[in-house]
């Protein structure tokens, strides 16, 4: 098979004879040369077993895996990455939000040599306006922070060739983001922009809990600034603390100060003492990842797999 799409699962069962039916029209628009790798990502609904049914009768070439919990996104692209063998990668969401053909796009642009990479764009979404307040806020945050070159609506998916795929998979940081991973490695990048869909069934799992977790982990893995702020503050807390204890010294010795003052001197203590606690968290922060990497751990762990095609060697250049 040419094309290979990657498609991570969970908390997705409602919306999975739906995505069966638009695989099967791509399918055939791609001259019967799709493959499709479901990664259900340790998901607690009966994702995994609807897949598992439709599997023997779908039309094109198929594999399930299914990871032994739930590691997150980035591991359940990187798994479908790995058991991919098309020429020609892309990656979906099981909730149909991102447009079928926004995919189509993808694998034209990487047959005709356009670019390496493909990235979707959002010119727009039809999403409750409280989370399109939220999406901007994020991804706002995150082109100032974290990569400047990404686009305004932020990115969801993407297509790659062999080139960049193997690239990315040699990239083994545990608690990384994959959008900035695919921004830091370069090559030749092509903007697709596409109208994000209202979502038709059950609710995103993109919570607040996960943006924050999400956006600590781009910055502890892709940022010093925590550290530059943490330095920051440490001079100008220095500088303070200079001029206060010139001052002090100044009304010393022309005698304004008869009694320490015991309400100054615990508020020095309690914020010389935040800063140093503060200080060791951002650094124990970085050390603990660090460590992490260190233990080159899998990212995650493929506890089920199936295939309604015989094996055989990925498709070479």
């Amino acid at each position: 098979m040419t094309y290979s799409l990657v498609i991570p699962v969970y908390l997705n069962q409602s919306s999975i004879p739906r995505l069966l039916q638009a695989l099967e029209e791509m399918h055939q628009r791609l001259d019967r040369e799709l493959e499709v790798v479901f990664v259900v990502d340790g998901s607690p609904d009966q994702s995994y077993a609807l897949l598992r049914d439709a599997l023997p009768s779908l039309p094109y070439p198929a594999q399930l895996l299914g990871h032994s919990r739930n590691f997150g996104s980035f591991p359940a692209v990187r798994s479908g990455l790995l058991a991919a063998r098309g020429r020609y990668f892309a990656v979906m969401a099981a909730d149909l939000q991102e447009p079928p053909e926004l995919i189509l796009d993808f694998f034209r642009a990487l047959k005709a040599d356009e670019c390496d990479v493909a990235i979707g764009t959002r010119n727009s979404r039809n999403d409750p306006p409280l989370s399109r307040l939220a999406s901007s806020l994020f991804w706002g945050l995150y082109r100032r922070v974290i990569a400047p070159e990404m686009p305004e609506g932020g990115v969801d998916v993407f297509g790659c060739d062999r080139a960049f795929r193997d690239q990315l998979l040699q990239l083994e940081e545990s608690r990384s983001s994959l959008i900035a991973l695919i921004f830091w490695l370069g090559f030749r990048r092509k903007l697709v922009g596409y109208d994000r869909r209202e979502r038709q069934e059950g609710k995103s799992s993109w919570t607040l809990r996960k943006r924050i977790d999400y956006m600590r982990d781009s910055i502890f893995a892709f940022s010093d600034l925590p550290i530059r702020l943490l330095m920051r503050l440490g001079v100008i807390g220095s500088a303070l603390s200079l001029s206060l204890g010139a001052v002090i010294i100044l009304a010393k010795l022309l005698g304004v100060i008869q009694v320490p003052g015991y309400a100054a001197t615990m508020l020095a203590v309690l914020c010389l003492g935040a800063l140093n606690l503060l200080g060791l968290g951002l650094v124990g922060t970085y050390a603990w990842r660090a460590y992490e990497n260190s233990k080159q751990r899998p990212l995650a762990i493929v506890s089920m797999r199936m295939s309604n095609h015989p094996p055989r060697e990925p498709e070479k250049g």
